[in-house]
């Protein structure tokens, strides 16, 4: 073929061209390929759309007759063969970056796999706080019902101090007033002095001012005599002592107030204690909360009715009677009313105003009662703070009492023997104050039993201060026989003791 080929040239200068050696050529070596197609079938196998591996043809084949035929019928086939080559190392690029990105497709589901992870944790985590949060809440809701189940708790229990800090404020503003000079501090002699003579000295000097008249003042009191001063000193000593009287017993009744203020604690604490028990177990029987009604003072007048009303009434029964209800008879009566004349209208409205005038009547006599209602307790309630100062002074001193005597024992080292008292000697005789408590004790044990034996002195006391003096006298009168019997009792002890001594 190839001295075919040759003969066809054309001629250069009327003679053929010379005819080249034909060079044998060497089959070209099978190269392995069985690793390129391997890796093709496993990428082409996971890539299929039947899920079968798919058989890939190599780039070339590996026949080297052919190829050598080509070569020398092909001109070009070198050429083809480089660009199959660079094909492959495409190919086997495209596959290493296929391989790449499928390890970080799995770098990243292993990722999102663990954040998913996590994510559950975090949602149980918090569904568990709503679950502890519900229970908080139904826990703060149990303690707000019982709570406001607490609120209803009234103990019935007498106070003796019920006073609100209202009325305590009041009080002292009222002794403020009243006692205002009492309480005030009293003056120096020397302000006293100025005050009388500040008149004198602004006269004499007008255009003066205030520091320039105290000077003039302090000035002339250098140079008064003691003998003046003496009017002054003596009313700043006995202001000085009314004043320290006051506030001594001011703080003795304070003193006082308080150790009975602790004492009466102690004392309802434990009523108290029972009372909230026996309330507690009430509640809990009772399931539904009933709404407490606001009791009417029966006594209170009741509003007067209208016209129209009157009207209703005389009409409701005969209405009824017909077999009406409620809204055709209010019905009926409103019509009825509407088209009566005037004149129909005016022995309604008589006997309503007439009403109304008993109402007001009524009215007044309701608020006089009341009015000496809440005197009467306001006088009630003076009267007892007066018993409760009286006990609680009594206290007061009952403690003093003990602590001068605890303080005495401390002082004696040893105590003193008794004397011996004669059983034949005459007592002493009560006062008028003891005779009449000891009556008044009978009475009142007799009235109020149970009463407490500080109370009932305090009660006794009271009485005794507001005694008039006729009634007093009786008492004082009773004491003088008493008196005078003890000392006919005492003379006749005093003999009787002076002949034992002289027949021994």
């Amino acid at each position: 073929m190839a001295a075919n080929e040759i003969s066809r040239l054309p001629l250069i200068g009327g003679n053929p061209l010379p005819a080249k050696k034909g060079k044998s050529r060497k089959p070209l070596k099978q190269k392995n390929t069985s690793s390129s197609g391997n890796e093709a079938n496993i990428l082409a196998g996971k890539f299929s759309q039947q899920g079968q591996p798919a058989e890939i043809t190599p780039p070339f084949e590996s026949d080297p007759q052919k190829e050598n035929h080509e070569s020398i019928n092909h001109p070009c086939s070198g050429k083809k063969s480089n660009a199959k080559a660079k094909g492959k190392q495409c190919f086997e690029k495209d596959l290493r970056e296929m391989q790449d990105m499928l390890d970080k497709l799995r770098f990243e589901k292993e990722k999102t796999e663990e954040l998913l992870k996590e994510k559950d944790v975090m949602l149980k985590i918090k569904e568990e706080e709503l679950e502890t949060r519900d229970t908080q809440q139904q826990k703060l809701q149990m303690e707000i019902k019982r709570l406001q189940k607490l609120k209803e708790f009234k103990p019935v229990m007498t106070f003796l101090i019920n006073e609100p800090q209202k009325n305590i404020l009041e009080n002292k503003l009222k002794k403020k007033k009243t006692n205002g000079s009492a309480k005030r501090k009293p003056l120096p002699p020397y302000i006293l002095w100025c005050k009388d003579h500040w008149n004198e000295v602004k006269r004499t000097n007008p255009d003066a001012e205030f520091k320039e008249i105290s000077s003039i003042l302090g000035a002339k009191w250098k140079t008064i005599s003691p003998e003046e001063k003496q009017p002054y000193e003596e009313k700043y000593k006995a202001e000085k002592e009314i004043y320290l009287q006051f506030i001594s017993k001011e703080k003795r009744e304070n003193e006082a107030m308080k150790l009975l203020k602790e004492e009466k604690k102690q004392k309802t604490a434990m009523e108290l204690l029972d009372q909230y028990l026996q309330f507690k177990q009430e509640m809990e029987k009772e399931n539904k909360n009933k709404k407490a009604k606001k009791e009417k003072d029966p006594l209170k007048p009741k509003q007067p009715m209208s016209a129209f009303f009157l009207f209703t009434n005389e009409r409701r029964s005969a209405l009824l009677e017909e077999g009406k209800n409620l809204l055709e008879v209010s019905k009926v009566t409103s019509e009825e009313w509407k088209n009566m004349t005037e004149e129909q209208k005016r022995p309604y409205e008589e006997a309503a105003k007439a009403s109304k005038e008993k109402y007001l009547q009524d009215m007044e006599l309701y608020k006089k009662m009341k009015e000496e209602g809440a005197a009467n307790l306001k006088r009630e309630e003076e009267e007892q703070m007066k018993i409760q100062k009286h006990e609680a002074l009594q206290l007061l001193k009952k403690k003093e009492r003990n602590e001068n005597m605890i303080k005495q024992a401390k002082e004696k080292k040893k105590p003193e023997e008794g004397k011996n008292v004669d059983p034949n000697k005459p007592k002493r005789p009560p006062s008028s104050f003891i005779l009449f408590r000891n009556e008044a004790r009978k009475n009142l044990l007799q009235e109020r039993k149970g009463i407490n034996n500080s109370t009932l002195n305090a009660i006794i006391s009271v009485k005794w201060k507001e005694l008039v003096e006729e009634k007093r006298q009786i008492w004082n009168e009773k004491a003088a026989d008493r008196k005078e019997a003890y000392k006919k009792e005492l003379e006749e002890y005093k003999k009787k003791k002076e002949a034992a001594s002289k027949d021994k």
